[in-house]
């Protein structure tokens, strides 16, 4: 089907000034410049040619005087539409803030922020060439409240100026500077947490203030050392029985190092607090071991293991009202800095040599079974440990470095150092302990410090070495 076509409009080009020929348009600023009365001209209503509104015949709005509205009936019944020759629209005068009219009942157009150029009155009916814009004072040409406000948020020179202090600290921040709170080490201490800057696991730009954290709580978690003058039923004999069994049961589940010294902690923490009856000591020993390793085990054997360990002597459910016992009394605080993490510190300045270490942790676990040191810091016990194996090996003097990432001077490791000898020298107590580092595994450390100590307990003081230490105590 072929499109509808629409009937050419004869129409002249309104801007050709030069064409005398009749349009059969009359705009309203041609008619304004022949200074011809609108009614005159029958059946043609002026238009403006940018107006935006859809003049809509049937709809009448002669009360409002505009002639733009004026129907072809109305300008034929001989309405007369007040209107003034030479008018002009609001765009073309932009002078003053409310447009005084002669026209009666003529609502005026919308105000607007768009400058406009004047139309052309001298005859031609050819709009003037837009020339460029050029920016005047707001009082001059009069302008409305509304752009004179606008004209007030520009920024100006003195604002551009006030970015500039802003950009010469940032070209200072190129100058290196010294790092508020940097750690700075002893003179002859090497910075060994360097090494480990590109290893995320070991955080070494925090080590420093982790274990300063450490030291700290230490002071928190230690149990008091003559808790066995309140216990009626107990003895220090028998938690040194109770621990070495523990030893065999962790031993016996594969554990880690870190959960029997928690373990061991729980339990002198809670004895501290309360008063433990003789037969229900091991139920506190199996309960404390079953807490750590819920603690510090990614997968902790399940309840019914400790109970099987135990001979089936206390159910499971005695045992899980045992943990909430334990943990009410000591107010659910299982922040232990445990030694084996200032073993490891220590360690790094030995270079990870791993026979001291692996002697180390036997001498340190002795703290365990004796209850002489349980005065001493684990920090304190972990220096004595590692300073002792390494006079076993005759691994050198304790320098300043290691001295540094020990936190003790060899005076201050002495009391724990002669007590560690002390135990050494004596026969053998603790079965299950002894066994436990006799193996190829532990580098049979056991066996290597007894022989040691009984061929240098003299150098020490120690002269009753057939003593055991439960005479002594």
């Amino acid at each position: 089907m072929p499109p509808k076509t629409r009937a050419p409009r004869l129409v002249n080009n309104e801007n050709d000034e030069n064409n005398n020929t009749a349009t059969t348009r009359l705009t309203r600023a041609k008619a304004a410049t022949l200074n011809v009365d609108e009614l005159t001209t029958k059946g043609q209503g002026l238009q403006s040619k940018k107006t935006a509104v859809n003049v809509n015949p049937a709809r009448k709005r002669a009360a409002l005087g505009d002639v733009s509205n004026v129907t072809k009936a109305e300008l034929e019944n001989g309405k007369k539409a007040a209107t003034k020759p030479g008018l002009v629209s609001k765009a073309a005068q932009p002078t003053g803030i409310k447009k005084t009219t002669t026209r009666s009942g003529v609502l005026a157009p919308k105000p607007t922020n768009k400058k406009v150029e004047p139309v052309n009155r001298s005859g031609s009916g050819v709009h003037k060439r837009k020339e460029p814009a050029v920016e005047k004072d707001a009082s001059e040409e009069g302008e409305p409240l509304r752009k004179r406000v606008a004209v007030d948020l520009k920024p100006k020179a003195s604002q551009v100026t006030r970015k500039e202090p802003i950009a010469a600290p940032i070209e200072e921040s190129d100058v290196e500077e010294p790092i508020p709170g940097e750690h700075v080490y002893p003179p002859g201490v090497k910075d060994l947490d360097s090494e480990d800057l590109d290893d995320p696991l070991m955080v070494a730009e925090y080590a420093n203030e982790i274990f300063e954290y450490l030291r700290d709580l230490e002071c928190k978690s230690v149990p008091n050392p003559q808790y066995m003058e309140h216990q009626d039923d107990l003895e220090w004999k028998t938690r040194g029985i109770l621990i070495d069994w523990l030893i065999e049961v962790h031993t016996r589940f594969h554990l880690l190092p870190e959960t029997l010294f928690l373990a061991v902690n729980v339990i002198d923490r809670f004895l501290s607090e309360k008063v433990v009856q003789l037969d229900r000591l091991q139920l506190v020993g199996i309960t404390a071991m079953f807490i750590a390793s819920k603690y510090e085990e990614v997968l902790s054997p399940h309840i019914a293991n400790f109970r099987h360990v135990a001979d089936d002597g206390f159910s499971e459910s005695e045992i899980l009202s045992a943990e909430r016992f334990i943990l009410s009394t000591l107010g659910y605080d299982l922040s232990y800095p445990n030694p084996m993490n200032f073993l490891r510190r220590i360690s790094k300045a030995d270079n990870y040599d791993i026979q001291s270490r692996t002697i180390g942790k036997y001498l340190m676990e002795i703290s365990l079974l004796d209850h002489r040191f349980m005065a001493y810091r684990p920090s304190h016990v972990a220096a004595g440990a590692m300073y002792l194996a390494r006079l076993i090996l005759d691994r050198g003097e304790w320098d300043e470095t290691i001295e540094y990432y020990a936190g003790y001077s060899e005076e201050e490791i002495e009391p724990v150092f002669q007590l560690m000898v002390d135990y050494l020298a004596r026969p053998v107590v603790h079965e299950a302990f002894f066994k436990k580092y006799a193996s190829k595994k532990f580098l049979k450390a056991s066996i290597l410090t007894r022989q040691w100590a009984k061929k240098n307990a003299l150098h020490y003081g120690i002269t009753d070495t057939d003593l055991s230490l439960d005479q002594i105590s």
